[in-house]
């Protein structure tokens, strides 16, 4: 390892906190969901809408400052989740079923695109398969579902973000063991 690959690193295990953050707020909003499912649909596409945007974000930083054959994905999928999560902030849907739509499509895509990334890298690839199947069976119990309720809906997400939010806790504390 060249002294400006040892650098890089050191740099990028600095920011373990980050990624224990994330997960705790992911662990946080998807108790949210499956304690408080009667939310009204507005807040619940906000709220939905904040993680997205948060989630695309960090997608496209990793894409910009990772390494490996599965940036190009990444940054795919982190545009895509921060406009989805534009959206639901800046015009929260007035029906469950068009929400429900996009949330299901959303976890599927983004499911199949993180398998894909992860079956080419070698890093954390049992974690990342996991989340995307996780990710994509959420997806598709959505989409299969069409009258799907609001407080299924939000327990089903908060399953989901519960399980990706301690993903990415234990992701935190291995980068910072990295350190």
């Amino acid at each position: 390892m060249s002294a400006y690959e040892a650098q890089e690193q050191r740099e990028l295990t600095s920011l373990w906190w980050l990624i224990l953050l994330v997960g705790l707020v992911a662990i946080g909003v998807g108790i949210f969901f499956v304690v408080s499912p009667h939310e009204t649909l507005t807040t619940f596409a906000v709220i939905a809408g904040i993680f997205l945007l948060v989630d695309g974000v960090i997608a496209i930083a990793a894409s910009i400052f990772g390494h490996g054959e599965g940036r190009g994905l990444l940054a795919v999928i982190g545009v895509l989740s921060a406009i989805a999560g534009l959206v639901l902030i800046k015009h929260p849907f007035g029906t469950l079923g068009v929400f429900a739509l996009i949330f299901g499509i959303w976890l599927v895509v983004a499911g199949v695109v993180r398998f894909v990334v992860a079956i080419g890298s070698p890093d954390g690839r049992g974690a990342n398969i996991a989340i995307a199947v996780i990710d994509v069976i959420a997806g598709i119990v959505i989409l299969a579902w069409p009258d799907l309720g609001l407080a299924t809906l939000a327990v089903i997400i908060g399953i989901v973000l519960i399980i990706r939010g301690l993903f990415f806790v234990v992701a935190g504390w291995e980068v910072r063991k990295l350190g």
